[in-house]
C-alpha cells in the first residue's frame, strides 16, 4: 500500500535540514522543505500518485522533475539514498540539537564542537552553567534553551494530530472493511481531539469468529508486532507510531469505548457518581454486583450514573460533569457551520497558490466567503506588500468579485505588531481593507510586561479586526509568548477584536484553555485556516476541533454568521 504522505514529508523535510547543516545552496534547503509541506497538506496521498501517475508530480506547486524522481524513489522503495548519504556526511547530532528552538545550523554546529553531541549532553551543560562559556552563548540563552529542551523532549513522545491522523485513517478504514467487523472507533486522546497524540487505540466489535487481530497485525505498514491475543494485540508501524487494538463484544463496545476514550481524570470523577449509586464501571460495562446494567453504547453508560450524552472533546473534568447534570452542556460547532475562511494567504505574499486560484478553490468548497489577508513588509520572509501592493491586489479582488458566482472575497491583510505596538501598514491603507487581522511574528521572547503592552497597543486601533493565533506558539517547536490574558481578553471585549483559533496543525492557537476564556470573557472568535495553499483551506477541520475543545458555539464563531451579519463584526461596521 502507498507510503503516507506524512512520511515522504519526513524524508525530505530531514534532506533539508542536513543541507541546511552542509550551508548547501539556501534555494535548495528552501526547495525541499516547500516540497515537504506540499507532500504533508496534499489532500490526496503522493504514494500513489507517484506510482500511477508520476507525471502528475510535476504538476505540484514547487515540485521539480528532480523532486517528483526524489518523491517517486522514496514511494516505491520507502528510502532516498541522498538522506543516507548526507547522514553519513553530517556528525551525528547536530540534527538532534537543531530541534531546539533557537538552535540552527551554525549554533548546533559550534554545540557540537564544543562536545556537546546530543539533547542530553546540551541539558547538563545547561544546567552546569558551562554554555555561557561557548561565545554567543550568555546566561539568558542559557535559560531559555533549559526551558525549551521540556518542551522538545515531552513533544517528542507524541506527534501532531493532523500527522497521526494520516496513520490512523487508513488504519482504521483498513479493519472497518474486514467482513465481521461491526464497529470500530480510535479512541484515546485522538477521540478527545487533542492537539497531538501519543500512542493509537483502536477499538473493535465484531461477529464471532472474525480474525480482527491477524487483519489488525496483517497491514502492510506494521512495523513490529509488540503484544498478541486473541482480543487484543499491539504494533509499531514503519513511522514509529504505536497502535493498539482492542476486540469487544457488542455487549462492552459503549463501556470499553467510553474507558479508552478518557480522560483518566474524568473516567475518575465518573465513577465517583457510579460509586455512589452502588454501581461499578469499568472497561468491560456498568455492573450492580455481578449484574451487569449498562454498556452497549456511551449513552447507556453514562445514563447509568444520570448523565446526558457528553462530547469526547469535553471530557477532560473541567467543568463537563457539573453542566451535563444542570443540562448546560454547550452545543459544540460543527464544521458544516463555518461559512468562509478568515486568513488566508497567495502568491503575492508567502503563499503556493494564486489569488483567482485561491478564489475559486473555496468556492468549490461552498463558502459564502474568504478573507485574503497577506503579509506586510515586516514580514521579509514572505515578501509583504506594502501600500501600493496592497491597493493592486484590492483591484485584482474588485475584478474576481464580478466574475465569481457563489462567493464574496473579502479584502484583508495580516498586519505586523512592531515592537512598540504600532501596526505595519498605514491608516487609509486599513480603513480600505474588508478585514485586519494583526499577528506577532518577531520580538517573541520580550518580557510578559512588554509583550502585554505591545499587544494591547496594537488591539486598541480601531481599525483592527482579529488578533491572529495569539499566543506565537508552535506546538512542540516554540513556545507561547509571554502576556497576561486577562489584560489581552479585556482590551478585545472592550475594542470589539476578535481572537483567531488558528487551524495550522502546528499552531492550533488559541490552544482550548484560552479559546474557553476568551468566550467566557465575551470575546467573539474567528476560525482561520492561515491557508498558504489551497489543500491548506482543508485546516479547517483541525481549526473546528481545537474551538470545540474550548466549548465553542455556532454563536461564539464569527465565521458561522451569513456575509452580512459578519460585515457587522468588522470595523467597517464599528
Amino acid at each position: 500500500m502507498p507510503i503516507e504522505n506524512a512520511e515522504i514529508a519526513r524524508i525530505l523535510r530531514e534532506v533539508a535540514d542536513l543541507l541546511d547543516i552542509e550551508e548547501a545552496n539556501p534555494f535548495r534547503v528552501r526547495a525541499y522543505r516547500n516540497a515537504a509541506r506540499t507532500v504533508e497538506e496534499h489532500p490526496e496521498s503522493i504514494g500513489a500518485i507517484a506510482r500511477t501517475s508520476p507525471a502528475q508530480l510535476t504538476d505540484l506547486p514547487g515540485i521539480g522533475e528532480d523532486l517528483a524522481g526524489k518523491i517517486g524513489e522514496i514511494a516505491r522503495t520507502g528510502r532516498l539514498p541522498l538522506l543516507k548519504q548526507l547522514e553519513r556526511e553530517v556528525p551525528k547530532g547536530i540534527l538532534e540539537l537543531m530541534r531546539v528552538p533557537g538552535l540552527g545550523p551554525k549554533r548546533a554546529r559550534q554545540l557540537h564542537e564544543a562536545r556537546i553531541r546530543n539533547l542530553r549532553d546540551l541539558e547538563r551543560a545547561a544546567r552546569r552553567g558551562r554554555l555561557r562559556q561557548i561565545p554567543g552563548f550568555g546566561a539568558r540563552t542559557e535559560t531559555r534553551i533549559l526551558q525549551e529542551l521540556g518542551a522538545v523532549q515531552a513533544a517528542a513522545r507524541r506527534v501532531l494530530r493532523a500527522i497521526a491522523a494520516q496513520y490512523a485513517e487508513p488504519y482504521l478504514e483498513h479493519l472497518s472493511t474486514l467482513k465481521g467487523v461491526l464497529r470500530a472507533e480510535i479512541a484515546g486522546s485522538y477521540r478527545r481531539r487533542v492537539e497531538t497524540v501519543g500512542d493509537l487505540d483502536i477499538l473493535v466489535t465484531c461477529t464471532e469468529g472474525t480474525p480482527v487481530v491477524e487483519h489488525f497485525l496483517g497491514y502492510p505498514e506494521v512495523r513490529n508486532v509488540l503484544a498478541q491475543g486473541p482480543t487484543r494485540a499491539s504494533a509499531r508501524l514503519r513511522s514509529g507510531l504505536q497502535v493498539d487494538l482492542r476486540v469487544l463484544p457488542p455487549v462492552s463496545y459503549g463501556s470499553g469505548l467510553y474507558y479508552f476514550t478518557g480522560s483518566k481524570a474524568h473516567n475518575i470523577a465518573v465513577r465517583r457518581l457510579a460509586q455512589a449509586r452502588g454501581l461499578k464501571i469499568n472497561e468491560y460495562g456498568v455492573f450492580r454486583g455481578a449484574r451487569r446494567v449498562a454498556g452497549r453504547t456511551e449513552r447507556e453508560v453514562l445514563a447509568s450514573v444520570g448523565l446526558p450524552w457528553i462530547p469526547p472533546e469535553l471530557r477532560e473534568d473541567r467543568g463537563e460533569i457539573a453542566a451535563a447534570r444542570a443540562k448546560d452542556l454547550p452545543r459544540l460547532v460543527e464544521l458544516d457551520d463555518i461559512r468562509g475562511d478568515l486568513q488566508s494567504h497567495t502568491t503575492d505574499s508567502d503563499g503556493r497558490d494564486s489569488l483567482e486560484d485561491m478564489a475559486r478553490a473555496a468556492e468549490a468548497m461552498g463558502y459564502e466567503y474568504l478573507a485574503i489577508t497577506d503579509h506586510t513588509p515586516a514580514v521579509r520572509v514572505a515578501g509583504g506588500l506594502d501600500r501600493a501592493g496592497f491597493r493592486r491586489q484590492m483591484k485584482r479582488i474588485d475584478r474576481l468579485n464580478g466574475m465569481l458566482r457563489t462567493m464574496t472575497l473579502l479584502k484583508g491583510a495580516e498586519v505586523d505588531i512592531r515592537a512598540d505596538g504600532s501596526l505595519d501598514l498605514d491608516d487609509d491603507t486599513l480603513r480600505e481593507l474588508d478585514v485586519v487581522v494583526v499577528s506577532l511574528h518577531s520580538r517573541l521572547a520580550l518580557p510578559e510586561a512588554t509583550q502585554t503592552r505591545r499587544v494591547c497597543k496594537a488591539l486598541a486601533h480601531p481599525l483592527v479586526d482579529i488578533f491572529g493565533h495569539p499566543s506565537g506558539r508552535l506546538i512542540g517547536r516554540r513556545q507561547p509568548v509571554a502576556l497576561d490574558w486577562e489584560q489581552v481578553f479585556t482590551v478585545a471585549r472592550d475594542q470589539g477584536v476578535m481572537l483567531e483559533v488558528n487551524g495550522q496543525p502546528e499552531r492550533l492557537d488559541l490552544d482550548d484553555m484560552h479559546a474557553r476564556a476568551a468566550i467566557g470573557h465575551g470575546i467573539t472568535l474567528t476560525l482561520g485556516t492561515d491557508a498558504h495553499a489551497i489543500p491548506e483551506l482543508r485546516f479547517m477541520r483541525w481549526a473546528v476541533d481545537q474551538a470545540r475543545r474550548g466549548w465553542a458555539e455556532k454563536g461564539d464563531i464569527a465565521n458561522t454568521r451569513p456575509l452580512s451579519r459578519l460585515r457587522k463584526l468588522l470595523h467597517g461596521a464599528r
